[in-house]
């Protein structure tokens, strides 16, 4: 399940900060401010896609993340890599390697993680 681009925003201040208070959620945001009774609406609907939830102190709910970036990055990437490059991580490594504007630098980082990664699982 997907996040629109509105709900994305919120979840990255809830996975930078863990927990948030509406109040402070919404000085997060950039500005225009969006209506209270808009995030509220954006955060009830995270809540039934399963994404983040609440604890209540009092009135007030203290919202947390359901779900780690990097979880749902990984979904993502495994998306696009089901949907785009048939299922193959080799097409979309090699697609991301020759058609991305990426340095030398960056290449060579690519390269050790692989190289870590292969030794890793060798050794697994």
């Amino acid at each position: 399940m997907n996040l629109t681009k509105a709900e994305e925003q919120i979840m990255e201040q809830l996975w930078q900060h863990e927990k948030l208070f509406l109040k402070e959620l919404i000085e997060l945001l950039p500005e225009p401010k969006p209506a209270s009774t808009t995030v509220i609406t954006l955060l009830k609907r995270m809540q039934d896609k399963g994404f983040a939830d609440y604890k209540l102190f009092g009135n007030s709910r203290q919202y947390f993340p359901l779900v780690s970036k990097t979880d749902y990055f990984s979904q993502h990437v495994n998306s696009l890599i089901r949907n785009f490059f048939n299922n193959s991580a080799a097409q979309f490594g090699s697609f991301f390697a020759k058609e991305t504007d990426l340095s030398t630098q960056e290449l060579e980082q690519l390269r050790n993680i692989i190289d870590q990664e292969l030794t890793r699982k060798k050794n697994d």
